[in-house]
C-alpha cells in the first residue's frame, strides 16, 4: 500500500471518529460531566440527577441566595445581592430578562455547571410536579422524594435539603426548598422569588425569601 493511500485512509478514519464523538456527546446521559435524566415530560426538558455542589444524588449540595452564584458563610439581608429590589429594578439591573427569569450570569446552575445548564423556571418545576409521581423515601439516612416518570422507567431523587438563614441550616430531612429562576412580579418590594417547596406530605411551586440559601437542581437548556 503506497504512502498516499495510507494518509488518505488515516484522514478518513479521523473524520468518521470525529463525527461519532459529536453524535455520542449529543445523545449521552451527561453534559459537562454532570448527569441528566429524560423523564418524558411534555416539554422534553431534561433534569440533572443531583444538586449543584453535590457529588451524589442524596447530597444537599451548596446553598445560594436568589440571584447569586456562590455559597456563603452567612445569608443575611446586608449581604443579599437582590434584597429590597422590585421587579422593574431587577430588570433594569439586568438580573432578570424580559420574561422575568434570571439571566445567565446570575444563574447558579449556569455559572457552576456551564452554559448548557440553567435553573428551572416556575413553569418547569410545576410541570415536574404535575407530570411525575412523587414518592417520599430515604436514601441511606437522607429523606427526600423519588420523582418517577409516568411514561418511562427514569427517575431522580430530590433530597429534603432544608434552607439556610444567617449561619444556620433549618429543616434538613423534613423540608425541601429549591430555587426557580423566576422572580415574583409587581411594583412592591416583596423580597421573595418563586421556589419549589415540599415536605413529606405535599409539594408545590410557592415562594421563598431571596435572602435565604436554597438548593439548586439544574435542567438542560
Amino acid at each position: 500500500m503506497n504512502r498516499s493511500l495510507i494518509v488518505f485512509l488515516t484522514s478518513l478514519a479521523l473524520v468518521f471518529s470525529s463525527c461519532k464523538d459529536d453524535d455520542d456527546d449529543k445523545n449521552s446521559s451527561s453534559v459537562g460531566g454532570h448527569e441528566y435524566v429524560d423523564l418524558g415530560l411534555p416539554s422534553g426538558l431534561k433534569w440533572a440527577t443531583m444538586n449543584v455542589g453535590a457529588t451524589k444524588a442524596e447530597e444537599c449540595g451548596d446553598y445560594f441566595a436568589w440571584g447569586e452564584v456562590a455559597a456563603k458563610e452567612a445569608y443575611t439581608e446586608s449581604n443579599a445581592f437582590t434584597y429590597d429590589m422590585i421587579f422593574d429594578a431587577l430588570k433594569s439591573a439586568s438580573i432578570i430578562d424580559d420574561k422575568g427569569n434570571l439571566v445567565a450570569k446570575r444563574d447558579a446552575a449556569t455559572h457552576n455547571w456551564g452554559d448548557k445548564w440553567r435553573m428551572p423556571t416556575m413553569t418547569e418545576f410545576d410541570e415536574l410536579v404535575r407530570h411525575c409521581t412523587w414518592t417520599w423515601q430515604s436514601v441511606g439516612s437522607v429523606n427526600g422524594y423519588r420523582v418517577q416518570s409516568k411514561v418511562n422507567d427514569n427517575w431522580i431523587f430530590i433530597p429534603a435539603a432544608g434552607d439556610k438563614l444567617e449561619t444556620s441550616t433549618f429543616q434538613v430531612n423534613t423540608n425541601g426548598y429549591y430555587w426557580c429562576s423566576s422572580a415574583l412580579g409587581g411594583d412592591v418590594v416583596n423580597n421573595y422569588s418563586y421556589s419549589l417547596v415540599f415536605d413529606s406530605e405535599s409539594m408545590m411551586v410557592s415562594s421563598s425569601y431571596r435572602v435565604a440559601g436554597l438548593t439548586v437542581r439544574p435542567v438542560l437548556k
